[in-house]
């Protein structure tokens, strides 16, 4: 199966639409009045529409089982063609379209086996999705034009010792929402040093600065102290689902000392040093953060 062990739980909704059409008006009148030999046509078929939603990681190989918080299935009926309406929602980390046009196909299929025997031109004659909601493509918002920073705190990397990695990693995650690194440096874990940067980038007009390294508990270590006081509008949220996204891989997130907020019009975020810890904070983080730019773009309108 697909790895999905990198996105981040939201609520998702889907609806699919299956299409029943009958060949003769008594056939659409033996449901309504529940005469069908086979039984109730809706209620049967509701409930192996609600099974067939539950029980699709069963039967569709690459279909990951998750959580089903909701269903919903209801009939409409059209001249000689009955509408199944599946809706299906979970709040999980991928969506349940494969579960919610499952669910239509089965009901439609149980409804074409009780009526086969008092109508031999039975047909389903389409299945459907009818929309979808939840997941990253929701929360896109037009930031190509932001200008982003990312700066890498590292002694190490500065004296040339080590390679940076996690500051690429923090590059390539940008690009892949479609943002680019205007500026990209290395500098020591310099409180002085840190601090003269993040002010000199927000005074050149950069929306997003990101800061990977000295977000941990050694003694150089500074990012945090550094930038806390330069904050005008600290959004401690932000951090905290980062955290909360990376102690669900590793119970070390929790000694991340990160911290996010506005010098200015200037987004900071600090990431921790690790490629690891600066990847998964990225993919809690984007792209959903982006939106704070159309908030922030909203206020200064009003």
């Amino acid at each position: 199966m697909v790895n999905i062990t990198h996105k981040v739980s939201s609520l998702r909704v889907a609806i699919a639409v299956a299409h029943l059409k009958v060949s003769k008006p008594e056939t659409i009148a033996a449901i309504k009045e529940r005469k069908v030999p086979k039984g109730d046509v809706f209620e049967f078929a509701r409930a192996a529409g609600l099974l067939a939603v539950k029980k699709t990681s069963d039967v569709i190989p690459d279909c990951h089982p998750l959580p089903i918080e909701y269903t919903a299935i209801t009939y409409a009926i059209e001249d000689l063609t009955v509408i199944i309406s599946v809706e299906v929602h979970t709040i999980y980390k991928t969506g349940v379209e494969v579960e919610a046009m499952h669910g239509a196909s089965v009901t439609a299929l149980t409804m074409y086996d009780m009526l086969k025997p008092i109508d031999k031109g039975i047909e389903i004659a389409s299945i459907s999705l009818q929309s979808k909601k939840g997941g990253k493509s929701d929360f896109k918002d037009r930031t190509s034009s932001l200008r982003c920073a990312v700066i890498v705190c590292s002694d190490s990397i500065a004296a040339g010792s080590k390679q940076d990695f996690a500051g690429k990693a923090v590059i390539e995650k940008l690009q892949q929402h479609g943002l680019s690194a205007a500026a990209y440096e290395i500098i020591p874990d310099e409180f002085a040093v840190i601090q003269e940067k993040a002010s000199q980038l927000s005074n050149e007009g950069y929306h997003l600065v990101l800061f990977t390294g000295g977000t941990g508990l050694s003694p150089r270590d500074v990012t945090p102290e550094a930038i806390t006081p330069l904050l005008d509008r600290n959004v401690p949220g932000i951090m905290e689902a980062a955290r909360s996204y990376g102690q669900e891989r590793t119970p070390f997130a929790m000694l991340s000392r990160g911290v996010a907020g506005f010098m200015g019009s200037t987004l900071v975020l600090t990431l921790p040093g690790s490629t690891r810890g600066a990847s998964e904070t990225m993919d809690a983080l984007f792209p959903y953060i982006l939106h704070i730019f159309r908030v922030a773009e909203g206020m200064r309108h009003e």
